[in-house]
Formats: C-alpha cells, sequence, structure tokens
C-alpha cells in the first residue's frame, strides 16, 4: 500500500531551502506523518562551527512549527555528515523514509552537464523524491489547509516504474482532489505537413489510449478528473510542453535508478524535465530501506553491462 509515514526534508539553512521546507511540513502534517529536517555538514566541521550549526536548524525548526501553528505528528531535526548525494540517501535509507522533499537550483548548462546533488540523490534514493527549483509554479499556500494542488500529469510508459508513478499520482490526486493527466509519448516524428497517419502509427496511437485508460482502476473516476493525452515526439519536449500548456501543478515519472546515472551525462528524458519543469517534480522510485547504494556503484554497474 502507497502511503507517507516518514516524511524527510534536507535543507542547507538558507532561504533557498525554504520552499522545500514548507512542502514538507504541511504534507508531513495532510498525512499525520513523521517529519525529519536534516542538515549535512562536512566532515572537517570544527565543535565550536556544528554547535552553531545546530542552535541555527533547531531556530528553524521552531520558527515554521510555531510561526505557522503547523505541528506534523512528529518532527525531528537531524545534522549528517559528509557528501550530501551519498550522506542523504543513506541517512534516509536508515529511518525508512517514505518521501524525501528538497529544493534544487536551476544550473548553467554547462555545469547541468555534471548534475547535481539533487538529480545525484534522485538516482539512488531509497523512496520517491519531490524535487523543486526557484521560479516555478507552486501549490502549498501560506497555511496549512491552503494546498493548491489542482493538476497532476504523469509520463507514462507502461514500464513498472511508470505504473509505480500512476499510483503516487493517485495517492496525491485522491488527498487533494486534483485533476490527474497522463500523457505517453511515440518516439516517432510526424512528417511535416502530414494529413494522414499510417495504420501502423494510427494503431500505436489507439494502442496507447487504450493502455493510458486501464492504468487507472475505475474508482479513481470517482473523485477526480482524469485525461488521456497521446502524443508523437521526443519525450520530454511533449511532457514539458503539455505541463505548460496545461498549467499542471506536479509531474510525476518513474525512473530506473542505474539507467537515469549514464543518461545524465548527456540529459536523459528525465533529467530534461527535473531540470526544466516549470512545476515541482515527483520522481518514484520504489521504497529499499535497506539497500544503499551510492552513485559510483551505480556507473560501475552501467559501464560494464
Amino acid at each position: 500500500m502507497i502511503r507517507f509515514e516518514r516524511v524527510f526534508c534536507p535543507i542547507d539553512l538558507t532561504a533557498d531551502s525554504d520552499a522545500a521546507l514548507g512542502y514538507a511540513i504541511r504534507l508531513a502534517q495532510a498525512y499525520n506523518a513523521k517529519l525529519y529536517l536534516c542538515h549535512c555538514v562536512d566532515l572537517f566541521v570544527d565543535a565550536t562551527e556544528r554547535e552553531r550549526l545546530r542552535l541555527k536548524f533547531e531556530e528553524l525548526i521552531r520558527r515554521y512549527t510555531v510561526t505557522d501553528q503547523i505541528i506534523p505528528a512528529e518532527c525531528e531535526g537531524i545534522i549528517i555528515e559528509g557528501d550530501p548525494a551519498t550522506a542523504i540517501p543513506k541517512a534516509a535509507a536508515e529511518r525508512q523514509v517514505d518521501l524525501i522533499v528538497m529544493r534544487s537550483r536551476r544550473r548553467p548548462m554547462a555545469a547541468a552537464l555534471l548534475g547535481s546533488t539533487a538529480e545525484a540523490i534522485c538516482r539512488t534514493a531509497p523512496c520517491p523524491v519531490l524535487v523543486m527549483h526557484p521560479d516555478e509554479r507552486e501549490w502549498f499556500g501560506e497555511s496549512s489547509d491552503n494546498i493548491r494542488l489542482r493538476r497532476i500529469l504523469v509520463a507514462q510508459d507502461f514500464s513498472n516504474d511508470s505504473s509505480l508513478a500512476v499510483k503516487y499520482a493517485l495517492l496525491l490526486a485522491q488527498e487533494y482532489q486534483a485533476e490527474l493527466h497522463l500523457i505517453h509519448v511515440l518516439p516517432v516524428t510526424l512528417a511535416s505537413g502530414l494529413t494522414s497517419l499510417t495504420p501502423e502509427i494510427e494503431n500505436d496511437f489507439q494502442r496507447a489510449a487504450r493502455m493510458l485508460q486501464q492504468s487507472v482502476p475505475e474508482e479513481a473516476h470517482l473523485w477526480s478528473k482524469i485525461t488521456h493525452a497521446v502524443k508523437a515526439g521526443q519525450p520530454y519536449r511533449e511532457i514539458l510542453a503539455y505541463a505548460e500548456e496545461h498549467e499542471i501543478d506536479l509531474i510525476c515519472l518513474g525512473v530506473h535508478g542505474a539507467g537515469f546515472t549514464m543518461r545524465a551525462l548527456f540529459g536523459s528524458n528525465a533529467d530534461r524535465v527535473l531540470r526544466q519543469a516549470q512545476c515541482p517534480v515527483l520522481i518514484a522510485r520504489p521504497l529499499k530501506p535497506a539497500t544503499m547504494v551510492t552513485v559510483t556503484e551505480v556507473i560501475r554497474q552501467e559501464v560494464t553491462k
């Protein structure tokens, strides 16, 4: 059963991470979940600096739980050490976390080729990761009862990974009575000026449309408006274009960790959506609290295939 019982939010103690903290607090309250607020420090930080960070961390927790009067079922602040890309997934796995909520900065194109901390965490996280960026459409309000999650988009390629993304999207759509949009992109390029589809492509469209309808249980139509779309072209372009046209508030993607890692060097569909989307993105991953694989190990596995 899909549920959120433990929400994990890495913060860097700057204003940039405030948005992620807002999402995490409100989701923890909505699902009566325990909230972990995590700050990662370098291994070589001295005791004085560590104590200063601890006090600042506690002050931030108080500000959000007292000022907004939003008190999750439980709230715990933790300080971990090491490289955030590996230390954060490890800490989340140890605590059997159900969801990681974090902020990622928009990066220049040259830097994006090397990936970001958020992208690295998405590849090895033991659970789904909700990622938001600056200057995007936000769906949480100023108070706990003002959640504006109205439209959710799932990129469905009919794999186990994207089927998991559908399950998480259904969970959120039911909680917030949001519209659910499902899109499947056929990786074909239609000729310019084409007036009719070839029989083969038309069959592919019809088959994909049927499969999209079958991927959502009938009862979901009782509490959510379901919309299906089949497109042709480059998947990431079609997903981003659909999200912008329909003012989507959340994009859900199912991603397999190993393939996601190597393609990130050149920009996979998931990477590009994650970097360019104008709304938060949920990377759906199966829960693996007892399994921790570092980015280096995943890359090694991919190279040896």
